[in-house]
């Protein structure tokens, strides 16, 4: 009786360790040996945003997400495919809200062209503020 409570408690114990992450994947932090493929992921890498950070790169964030991802990405460079049809899966997967460069259509379209419209706004306001009436 006593043997079981034991175990128990050890089992208790040590649950928290067993819910930790494991390691990050083999490709997550190891670069590939042709140095153009490696290039070609980093630039890659760069361009894609965190999940977990949101305002990193998949390249300089050290959220375990995003070792899985670059882990992804040295994979697919390694295996042949291009830098689209690699982009293309990993926007399937989270969406094109990882690219910190968004395609411009639909709620991307208002995003590109934001900035424009909020400099139309305030060249209409600076105007009718300061080029009032000429007497």
């Amino acid at each position: 009786m006593i043997g079981r409570a034991f175990l128990v408690g050890l089992l208790v114990a040590y649950a928290p360790l067993a819910a930790q992450e494991g390691p990050p994947p083999p490709l997550a932090n190891v670069q590939l040996k042709d140095p153009a493929q490696e290039e070609r992921a980093v630039a890659l890498m760069e361009n894609l945003r965190c999940i977990q950070c949101q305002g990193q790169s998949i390249h300089d964030s050290d959220a375990p997400i995003a070792a899985a991802m670059r882990h992804e990405v040295r994979e697919r460079v390694g295996a042949g495919q291009s830098d689209a049809e690699i982009e293309q899966w990993l926007k399937g997967r989270y969406g094109d809200w990882i690219s910190f460069s968004p395609p411009v259509k639909g709620i991307g379209l208002l995003l590109w062209a934001m900035p424009l419209l909020l400099l139309g706004l305030a060249m209409l306001l600076a105007r009718k503020r300061f080029g009032g009436s000429k007497s």
